[in-house]
């Protein structure tokens, strides 16, 4: 008996996988032939079915600079049944961001475009209109812009001092630290007291069921965009995972709501009193005009969700593993470490813990952020898609196309930058060891992206990742096991260490 239903087993498995290499095949031989007439981009050979995906390993961002190295700094490429434009010139990204951005103003449609995970809601892949211009001018004059970021000035010292004083211990006992696991809880503390005015340690643990939440949903994520580039065969990949589509959203919306009527009720019962809260939280904010009758835009509860997501997915990973790359590098560069500490001591005294309000006088402090995301910038590979038919650089690009800028590429391009794969900060710094003008509109540093779409919380993140820096160089010498701090990178769309930076915080001044 069990000999027969192996049997069985198998001729069904054999005859499922006919079924689909059947769909397949015909799918391939018999789809309408397109961009027949059209003048597109340079394209390397492909292979039938997978187009170009055999070009590209786990390591995109090293991927598309080999690509763009051999092929060019335009590329039309076909993943699986996605046809893609991979820029990697700033010529080029000035057409996209300048002349034609609002031909480009569409993000690609995430795997999640049914519904799931709050669908296309977000601000971050909302589609361009009215929902996102409205989004942009509330980001920019109330959630995270300069009010925001003066209003949550005390969040980012109480949760830095939390980290110093975390560090402080562990280095009386001369313990070894995980740099990212403590820069992931400060990000995560800030971003959480920010939204919801709760911190991950408080009841409930809401903030780390957040965190765990984003990790799953990146790599959810990755399996659905795999799926969307099989064709015919997106079906089946949907199948195996179903049980990660139908429980990431569903655990996504219950934590939210629940958060949401937690506000409500405090809401209610601070109108009923005549109370005014001073301390607004981002959950205020958006409730605020939730309920607003006249409000310009009437948000929906499932764009509330989608934009708290947005912040979380990319405001904490993001942010930590950018300050994880500059303290490697500092680790690894000991006499541009030396140079920044000595910085610190001559702006603010060897007595007093450095502000907030004396990071505009760190110049030198500016210029090794900026000289690590040119080197080590998270987001690699920055998507955008045509909307509508239009040329670049007398090439056209069809409608629908996805588009990467290749932000790595470009900062590590030769014909841009002298000596580019060398950490050296003093290229920001002009001939007064003053911070240097970037020139933005030159696109040749994109750690944030550009045009119109480009990201809104880029001083949100800077206040932080300026402040936890200066306050680590200022307070501790860093001690590794060996040399130098592995610097290699993890594989993936995010460029992040694949290696943790271990180290023991040794004590030079004692902050708090």
């Amino acid at each position: 008996m069990a000999t027969i239903n192996g049997d069985i087993q198998s001729y069904l498995v054999i005859f499922f996988l006919s079924i689909i290499i059947s769909r397949f095949l015909l799918h391939y031989f018999f789809k309408k032939p397109s961009n027949s007439s059209l003048h597109l981009p340079p394209s390397p050979p492909a292979l039938p079915f997978i187009g170009h995906l055999h070009l590209l390993s786990l390591s995109v961002s090293k991927s598309l600079h080999n690509l763009s190295t051999n092929y060019g700094s335009l590329l039309y490429l076909r993943l699986g049944s996605r046809p893609v434009l991979v820029v990697s010139s700033p010529t080029y990204v000035a057409e996209i961001y300048k002349t034609n951005d609002i031909a480009f103003s569409a993000k690609p449609k995430t795997p999640f475009e049914d519904g799931m995970l709050f669908g296309n809601t977000g601000f971050i892949i909302s589609p361009y209109g009215d929902y996102w211009r409205f989004m942009k001018k509330l980001c920019m004059t109330e959630l995270l812009g300069s009010r925001q970021l003066e209003r949550s000035r005390g969040v980012r010292r109480e949760e830095v001092t939390s980290l110093l004083s975390n560090l402080l211990e562990k280095s009386e006992r001369q313990e070894c630290v995980d740099l990212i696991e403590e820069l992931l809880k400060l990000t995560n503390n800030v971003i959480c007291r920010m939204v919801m005015s709760k911190r991950c340690s408080e009841e409930n643990d809401e903030a780390q069921r957040v965190r765990k939440l984003v990790v799953e949903s990146f790599d959810l994520a990755a399996k659905m965009a795999v799926a969307t580039m099989l064709g015919p065969l997106k079906g089946f990949v949907l199948w195996w995972i179903r049980k990660e589509l139908e429980g990431i959203p569903k655990e996504y919306n219950n934590l939210f709501e629940k958060i949401l009527k937690e506000h409500e009720e405090v809401r209610v019962k601070r109108n009923n009193n005549g109370d005014e809260k001073e301390d607004r939280d981002l959950m205020d904010i958006l409730l605020d005009i939730y309920y607003d009758q006249n409000a310009e835009f009437k948000m929906s509860r499932s764009q509330m969700k989608a934009f708290i997501l947005d912040l979380f997915i990319a405001g904490t990973d993001t942010s930590a593993n950018t300050m994880q790359w500059i303290m490697a590098e500092l680790i690894n560069n000991p006499h541009i470490f030396k140079k920044l500490r000595q910085e610190i001591d001559s702006v603010v005294r060897i007595d007093t813990r450095v502000q907030e309000s004396d990071i505009s006088n760190l110049h030198y402090l500016q210029a090794v952020v900026k000289e690590s995301m040119r080197l080590h910038p998270v987001a690699p590979a920055i998507p955008r898609e045509c909307r509508e038919d239009c040329t670049v650089s007398g090439f056209d690009i069809p409608k629908g196309t996805a588009v990467i800028i290749n932000a790595y590429s470009i900062m590590r391009d030769p014909n841009l930058w002298e000596n580019p794969e060398e950490f050296i900060p003093e290229r920001f710094l002009n001939e007064q060891n003053n911070l240097a003008e970037t020139k933005l509109q030159d696109f040749n540093f994109l750690p944030f992206g550009g045009g119109r779409r480009i990201c809104p919380g880029s001083n949100m993140a800077l206040s932080i990742i300026h402040i936890t820096i200066a306050s680590l160089v200022q307070s501790f010498d860093w001690r590794i096991d060996g040399d130098k701090v592995n610097m290699e990178a993890k594989s993936g769309f995010a460029l992040g260490m694949l290696h943790p930076l271990m180290c023991i915080p040794v004590v030079r001044f004692n902050p708090l």
